[in-house]
């Protein structure tokens, strides 16, 4: 028995050691195949993001490849003009060649036909009737150059048509703002009657309240006169007992009865009269009631006109406010796709441009920063319009050094000189009255005069309104007055308005950058402030701007 047990327990422990072995195997098998997976995993991710990756790029090389086809197919349009308008030249100059032949042929059976006249006598009428048929050819040719001629003179009278037409639509225009500015009059003045009509409907409350007292005065008055008239009766009963008691008394009694009587005549007749004018003032109560009632009418249908135009205002805000997302956002992301390729095709395809597509490409470049400028310059315009006016007292020293540090680098490049000093502390929107110094700044540094460093002032004062005093104050109250004058290339007078429009220039693009609207951020910030903004220049002799703002808000 023990020699056949002791191998059994061998061969369980061998089997076992190598079950624990395919075991362990077996689990390190799992492990790497749990690796593995995980490892196939990522690199499916990292194929899928690199799938994605070349969707996009695929996407961005059709976008550009549909561009180059678009600007191919625009080449191609402007050569087939090109070949059009040559074939119409060369066209042109064989019919040229062909009438210079024709003349030439012309010219030699004339002198042919003199030689043969010479000769043959007897063929004159012959060639009689060919000169002839020749100058009835020279004639049609003559009357198709006539046609020819007033085919010309019908274009000329159509630009002329149309040139009178776009006189017309140009007056038109000038009509429309006319009108734009007779409305804003209109406004204006409707307003002033609004606010003349609140103080008439004041001094109307003032009179009704001073003619309830005058009535309740005279309501007194009445009772007084009444209580008077008890007392007389009391007395004249008291009187005819006394009578009967005292009959020496009665010529006394008559004759103070006769007075108490002319007393009482003339209190009735007062009494008469305090009524007529009681009937007058009522009367004259209905109708200031009948007045009150018209007046509250008319501001009723003022207070809904104002609930209308404020609605309007709302949505005109969402309006502004949806232009702005979609400025910030969907006009933003197209164009930064277009200076990123525009960046990357400059730079990775170099060497394989020519001269005329590097051109090309540094246009659009350059066309792709101006539309982002402008972008941002309307995305400032309208921030004036919807941000928050929160009024802060603030130092207008500090304000300047803010905007010249934001302008810093300019401000080194051109070498430029700003002068300011002691400026005043003025109640304002802090972050939109630095962009207001900072703009008309940046101005003054883009207009300045070739050759000469920049010279900016700044000054600023305070005006206390006088309503007695002939001077010709800007504001109906208590303001500041903050100027800035430059050494620029300035601007003629009849400008001084038209600077303040947005979108409008009077220096040619190519020598000074910008949008034409930073001036008219300027004005709004201004009129945000309930302020005005002015501008004065001359030709080579540097602008000024003047603004006025109330000193309280």
């Amino acid at each position: 028995m023990p020699t056949v047990i002791t191998p059994i327990n061998e061969d369980e422990n061998t089997s076992a050691a190598q079950l624990l072995i395919a075991n362990k195997n077996l689990a390190l098998q799992i492990i790497e195949t749990k690796t593995r997976e995980a490892q196939l995993v990522i690199a499916n991710a990292k194929l899928v993001f690199q799938n994605k990756e070349k969707e996009n790029r695929a996407a961005e090389l059709v976008i550009a490849n549909q561009e180059l086809v678009f600007q191919n197919q625009e080449r191609q349009n402007l050569a087939e003009e090109l070949l059009v308008a040559n074939t119409q030249l060369e066209f042109q100059n064989k019919e040229k060649q062909d009438r210079a032949a024709e003349l030439i042929i012309a010219n030699q059976e004339l002198a042919y036909q003199n030689k043969e006249k010479q000769k043959r006598a007897e063929e004159l009428i012959v060639a009689n009737t060919e000169l002839k048929f020749q100058n009835i050819e020279k004639e049609n040719r003559a009357a198709e150059l006539i046609v020819a001629n007033q085919e010309l003179a019908y274009q000329n009278q159509e630009k002329q048509k149309r040139a009178e037409e776009l006189i017309v639509a140009n007056t038109e225009l000038k009509f429309q703002n006319k009108e734009k500015e007779k409305r804003a009059a209109e406004l204006i003045i409707a307003n002033r009657e609004l606010a003349y009509q609140n103080q008439e409907k004041q001094k109307r409350a003032e009179e009704l309240i001073v003619a309830n007292t005058e009535l309740g005065f005279q309501n007194e008055e009445k009772e007084k006169r009444a209580a008077e008239l008890i007392i007389a009766n009391l007395e004249l009963a008291y009187q005819n007992q006394e009578k009967q008691k005292r009959a020496e008394e009665l010529i006394v009694a008559n004759t103070e009865l006769e007075f108490q009587n002319q007393e009482k005549e003339k209190r009735a007749a007062e009494l008469v009269i305090a009524n007529q004018e009681l009937a007058y003032q009522n009367k004259e109560k209905q109708k200031r009631a009948d007045e009150l009632i018209i007046a509250n009418e008319e501001l009723e249908f003022q207070n809904k006109e104002k609930e209308k135009r404020a609605n309007e205002l709302l949505i005109a805000n969402k309006e502004i406010e949806s232009f702005t997302y979609i400025s910030s956002h969907d006009l933003q992301e197209p164009l930064r796709k277009i200076q990123s390729f525009s960046g990357r095709i400059f730079v990775e395809e170099y060497d394989n441009l020519s001269a005329m597509g590097k051109y090309y490409v540094e246009r659009t470049k350059l066309s792709a920063l101006h539309m982002q400028t402008l972008i941002n310059d309307l995305l400032a315009y309208s921030r004036t319009n919807t941000t928050q006016r929160k009024f802060v007292n603030s130092d207008l020293n500090q304000v300047v050094k803010e905007a010249m540090e934001m302008l810093k680098d300019d401000l080194l490049q051109t070498d430029a000189t700003i002068e300011f000093d002691d400026l005043c502390e003025i109640n304002i929107i802090p972050f939109q009255f630095r962009q207001l110094i900072q703009n008309l700044i940046s101005n003054s540094l883009k207009f300045s005069i070739p050759g000469q460093k920049p010279h900016i002032i700044i000054k600023s004062n305070f005006v206390a309104y006088d309503e007695n005093s002939t001077q010709n104050f800007k504001l109906k109250s208590d303001y500041y007055h903050i100027s800035i004058k430059d050494n620029g290339i300035g601007f003629e007078a009849e400008y001084k308005d038209k600077i303040f429009e947005i979108f409008q220039r009077l220096n040619d693009r190519k020598n000074y950058s910008g949008t034409g609207i930073g001036l008219t951020i300027a004005r709004k910030i201004v009129e945000n402030h309930n302020g005005i903004i002015t501008g004065e220049g001359e030709l080579n002799q540097g602008a000024r701007f003047d603004i006025y703002i109330p000193a309280q808000q």
